[in-house]
């Protein structure tokens, strides 16, 4: 009876026994599973401590590592070829091996800022340079590569293949010739030779004025994939001033290339008008109070206010007569261009690579940085001109104009300057 009455209870219940059933194996199952994680956890923290396992993962990334590796260094101001060496993570030995072989090599010693070299390094123990990649020009690669069966490196010259292409720009001068010129995609280099060439007759602070006007044609030399990596010659420029055009045509002379206006007029002169630009005219010549000592003083030079490191051009054709401390002038340069004419700059920052005295310089070439070093308040150029060793106010000075085409090389000139012009048209024609 009591069986009989077990089983009827259970029958009229057996959902809740059921429930009852999953509820007690849930608690089990959840109870097992978390002792077995837990173990688990302990074991990976066993595990993890291990210095052996440690040391045995530390050894197999560094089997890892690619067996060959490259160094990239970009020259700065003052370093040399041993410099850069020194900063490899190399043994003594093979650093003495590298510089001893490549040494040998005039190329190697005649490093300038911005330049890139590349060093390639088997990392089999101990480590050794198989490589060494200088690059000399954006289209010259300079290869040192290393004998298998020697220290001993052998060289080669790699010259890159590029595109010329001729491009045309033109544009309307916002704020400046500088930023409109970027705006149009025209390379740096380009401007500032555009500047140069017309720097012998514009101002390019006080004769620009809102809405003047250029046109510019020049070359270009791009890789196989577009990009350009180096730019050549003006072939045709036009700065329209007031509505005033003022063309000039490339022409190689015996000299080598010069620019000339539509008459055969070379716009070279014996010095340029101003040996910066961008810059602002912000002392001329005459008396005036004295920013630092604080009386009145003859002031025997123009002073041009421009950002530190604006760089600063040889006047003329000459040889550095002085490039030293100048005790309230700061650093600064002297050249002498002729027995007649001489030209001082003042408170630079630093020379150009290569300034010092005794080394002669082209016009346009440049020969040091805006500073405020000296008596300064501030970064500017001090620039005088002297003539037969008088100082004189180098912006009333009247210049002798550059050459005239004449005879033979006058219709040499005609012939080229129309061939410019129909490229030109072309050009406009195909924008």
């Amino acid at each position: 009876m009591l069986k009989f009455n077990l089983n009827k209870i259970i029958k009229n219940n057996i959902y809740i026994v059921l429930l009852f059933s999953i509820v007690i194996f849930t608690i089990i199952s959840t109870s097992f599973y978390t002792s077995f994680k837990n173990k688990q956890q302990l074991s990976l923290i066993d595990l993890s401590e291990n210095t052996y396992l440690d040391k045995t993962i530390s050894l197999l990334i560094k089997n890892l590592n690619p067996m060959f590796s490259n160094k990239k260094f970009e020259v700065g101001s003052g370093d040399t070829f041993q410099k850069i060496v020194d900063k490899m993570q190399i043994s003594k030995k093979e650093k003495e091996n590298v510089l001893i072989q490549l040494s040998k090599f005039k190329s190697i010693n005649k490093l300038y800022k911005g330049q890139k070299i590349s060093f390639k390094l088997d990392n089999t123990v101990p480590v050794k340079v198989i490589e060494v990649t200088v690059e000399k020009s954006k289209t010259k690669l300079l290869i040192f590569s290393r004998l298998n069966t020697s220290n001993k490196f052998e060289y080669k010259e790699i010259n890159k293949s590029l595109n010329k292409i001729i491009e045309y720009k033109e544009t309307i001068i916002a704020n400046s010739l500088y930023e409109s010129a970027i705006r149009e995609g025209i390379k740096p280099n380009i401007i500032i030779e555009f500047a140069r060439i017309y720097g012998f007759q514009v101002d390019f602070q006080r004769d620009i004025w809102k809405n003047d006007s250029f046109q510019i044609i020049y070359e270009s030399y791009e890789d196989n994939k577009g990009k350009v990596l180096e730019t050549g010659n003006i072939l045709y420029a036009n700065l329209i001033l007031q509505g005033k055009e003022n063309s000039l045509y490339i022409f190689k002379t015996k000299d080598g290339y010069e620019h000339f206006d539509k008459a055969g007029k070379s716009i070279r002169k014996s010095l340029m008008k101003t040996p910066i630009n961008g810059a602002r005219l912000s002392s001329s010549f005459g008396m005036r109070k004295h920013p630092i000592l604080g009386y009145n003083k003859m002031h025997r030079g123009t002073d041009f206010a421009a950002p530190e490191g604006t760089p600063i051009m040889a006047s003329g054709d000459g040889k550095i007569v002085r490039a030293r401390w100048c005790g309230g002038g700061g650093n600064c340069i002297k050249i002498n261009h002729n027995s007649t004419y001489s030209t001082v700059y003042a408170h630079l920052r630093n020379f150009a690579r290569g300034i010092k005295e005794g080394v002669r310089v082209k016009q346009g070439q440049i020969i040091g940085y805006v500073g405020s070093t000296g008596m300064s308040t501030g970064p500017h150029l001090h620039y005088e001109v002297i003539i037969n060793g008088k100082k004189v106010n180098s912006q009333k000075l009247k210049l002798p104009s550059g050459k005239i085409l004449k005879g033979k090389e006058r219709k040499l000139f005609e012939v080229s300057k129309i061939r410019i012009n129909v490229l030109k048209a072309e050009l406009i024609n195909s924008q």
